[in-house]
């Protein structure tokens, strides 16, 4: 018996041999196949190639969800290179600082992108080559031409279909995946060509079935879509479908029409799809399985009624040295299951907390090399993350009397006040309840007294009128009073990430307005 492919070169040409024509994509009425997928990353490959693209050599993607991105980010591991993801909502300098940090020589964008770039292109003097990718576009003016001197993706791809028969070799960099950089400029996570990365991708989806298809509607420039999604439907010969964003109103009609078995899910999308409209065919979808990330216990029962599924949550970090922790309906529903490695729970005073109280979750190093996290470029921050032989998270957990882990926050989300700290995840999931809520987003700001006021931006439901003292009024009813939100804003929508993570710092820094409602000064205090 052959040996399994340890590379995703050697995987793309093992699936197209095997499985040849049967479908491996889905998107917007395109098919793709397993060898039309390979016939195009290599002729992609060979296209990078011809701009200078090898082992060692950096080549960014700032593009929407398509087939496209897939080509480009695997004809980068056919060349032994590396690939930076681009979150596409960037601009100015922080997409300046992404573009240049990682040194990337090649830059492969679309149309709805051009304008960012174009307004940074004299400050980025190591990028060589911009390739844009004209073949998808659906809202790009007929006549667009890229700028002078750069190049179409159909010019690239205009090249051999062969494989270009770059040897791979262990160790060197396969991928960077920066950071939202909450606390400081983002990082680059320090991905490499390892036969472990795929070996393990193999044994997370030995429980798929035989008929499961996958899909996805995060951004591929996440690794939640890239790996557990994209790269584990072809590593394990199974279909996926690829969407180009969330949409609640359409979310499960799609799922029907392509017979998806399983999705994952993050951030606030299982509570936004529970504050849809109930229809009466709910329960008559596909969908088997669906693994999410921070499941409110309070919608997870109902979701699973509702919609006939089974949630599967779990945990785990892009910087989080391979560590995941999953609740397979093992521990309550809520819980993100025990962990099977060790562990500590730290509080403030860095003793370990007891049951029910919050400490970051911190991951004993049992094998240094093999766990380290790399930071490109920034060794401070590599050695910060892993200090002692411990990995610290920086998310903040608490467990129950039977070791069953349950996620509180962010670290750097969480707040005090009056002396006692304060879960914005633990406000937020009761705002959430409130019949006319459709989501919210919890920080702290400063207060007159020193440490934190909380404060809470609230988007009502479609057709429904909140009041804030009406919204005070129910969360005294489910909380402690240190927690109850001072200040309230009622807007129109939260400003997301494209993963559909609240930003909480544009929000911090907005802070309270005139257009706030401040509860004190409703009840005339001074």
């Amino acid at each position: 018996m052959s040996a399994e492919p340890t590379t995703l070169a050697a995987v793309l040409e093992a699936q197209a041999a095997a499985l040849g024509e049967q479908p491996f994509l889905r998107f917007e009425g395109r098919t793709l196949s397993f060898a039309e997928l390979d016939r195009c990353v290599n002729r992609t490959a060979n296209g990078l190639a011809r701009l200078g693209v090898a082992p060692g050599v950096g080549v960014a993607i700032m593009m929407p969800n398509s087939p496209e991105w897939l080509f480009s980010y695997f004809a980068t591991q056919k060349l032994g290179a590396y690939a930076v993801p681009v979150n596409v909502a960037l601009k100015g300098e922080g997409l300046r600082h992404v573009l240049d940090h990682s040194d990337a020589v090649v830059l492969v964008t679309h149309p709805d992108y051009v304008p960012a770039v174009a307004a940074l292109r004299p400050a980025l003097p190591k990028l060589r080559e911009i390739v844009v990718d004209t073949t998808n576009t659906t809202d790009a003016p007929a006549d667009f031409r890229p700028p002078e001197g750069w190049r179409t993706l159909a010019e690239l791809m205009a090249a051999p279909v062969t494989s270009p028969g770059v040897e791979i070799t262990p160790g060197g960099i396969s991928s960077l995946l920066y950071t939202s950089g909450t606390t400081g400029a983002p990082k680059g996570v320090v991905n490499r060509y390892d036969p472990g990365t795929i070996a393990g991708i193999r044994l997370f989806g030995a429980a798929l079935a035989p008929d499961d298809v996958l899909y996805t509607c995060l951004p591929l420039f996440h690794a939640n879509a890239l790996s557990l999604t994209s790269i584990r439907s072809l590593v394990c010969g199974r279909q996926m479908v690829l969407s180009r964003r969330f949409s609640a109103s359409r979310f499960w009609d799609e799922l029907r029409r392509y017979g998806v078995t399983t999705f994952n899910a993050l951030g606030a999308m299982i509570p936004i799809l529970m504050k849809q409209p109930e229809r009466p065919n709910d329960a008559e979808n596909p969908v088997r399985v669906v693994f999410s990330a921070a499941c409110p216990a309070s919608v997870w029962a109902a979701f699973e009624e509702r919609f006939g599924v089974r949630i599967i949550e779990g945990y785990a970090a892009v910087d989080g040295a391979g560590f995941a922790v999953f609740n397979f309906g093992q521990s309550p529903k809520g819980s993100i299951g025990k962990p099977s490695m060790a562990y500590r729970i730290v509080d403030e005073d860095g003793s370990d907390a007891p049951p029910g109280r919050p400490g970051e979750l911190w991951f004993r190093i049992d094998d240094p090399k093999r766990r380290r996290v790399e930071y490109y470029k920034n060794e401070a921050a590599s050695e910060e993350k892993v200090r002692d032989g411990w990995l610290r998270t920086g998310d903040l957990v608490s467990a129950d009397e039977q070791g069953n882990l349950y996620f509180v926050d962010r670290k750097t989300d969480s707040m005090r006040r009056r002396g006692e700290n304060i879960s914005s995840w633990e406000v937020e999931r009761e705002i959430n309840a409130h019949s006319a809520v459709l989501e919210s987003a919890v920080f702290g700001v400063p207060s007159e007294l020193g440490e934190d006021e909380v404060m809470a931006v609230v988007v009502p439901k479609e057709g429904h009128v909140l009041e804030p003292a009406d919204l005070v009024r129910h969360c005294e009813g489910r909380m402690a009073g240190f927690m109850v939100p001072r200040y309230v804003e009622i807007r129109d929508a939260l400003p997301k990430t494209e993963t559909h993570r609240i930003q909480k710092a544009a929000l911090k820094r907005d802070g309270v307005s005139p257009r706030t409602w401040d509860r004190e000064a409703a009840a005339g205090k001074p």
